[in-house]
């Protein structure tokens, strides 16, 4: 079980990496990219079933190398869940007092576009948290270094 949970840590350092910088690439860009979304649900995924193997290890009695290696294994999903709740309030904040559907098309897509970039932005803000996150437990686990 203790290889399994590594393999997948791998994972989760490369499925964050790749979420965190396409993210990056289109924020930065100011692309949307339907493709980040699927990179990113991917790590959060990974996240999610590395933090399982880790708590299913300590439940049957195995014993992490350091109690930072729990902190910096559950702190991902922290970091996901504030994203998730920060980013889910970035359209109430945009449409606040307007009329969408009486707004000209245009401008709708304007808005549309400023609420994607937002929420592309601070969710690969997060995916790069969760790598650096990552590699601390990584570093603390023992086994690569």
């Amino acid at each position: 079980m203790e290889s399994v949970h590594f393999i997948v840590g791998i994972g989760v350092l490369a499925t964050n990496a790749v979420a965190g910088i396409w993210g990056a690439a289109a924020w930065l860009r100011n692309r949307p990219s339907v493709g980040f979304w699927y990179a990113l649900r991917t790590a959060q995924v990974a996240v999610v079933l590395q933090a399982g193997l880790g708590v299913t290890l300590l439940a049957l009695g195995h014993v992490a190398p350091d109690d930072l290696h729990v902190i910096y294994g559950v702190a991902p999903i922290v970091v996901s869940f504030s994203a998730e709740a920060i980013r889910s309030g970035v359209a109430e904040r945009e449409l606040t007092g307007l009329d969408f559907d009486a707004l000209p098309a245009d401008r709708r897509r304007a808005i549309a576009a400023v609420i994607v970039r937002r929420e592309t932005g601070i969710m690969a803000a997060s995916a790069l948290v969760v790598l650096f996150l990552a590699l601390r437990a990584a570093a603390t686990s023992g086994v690569l270094f």
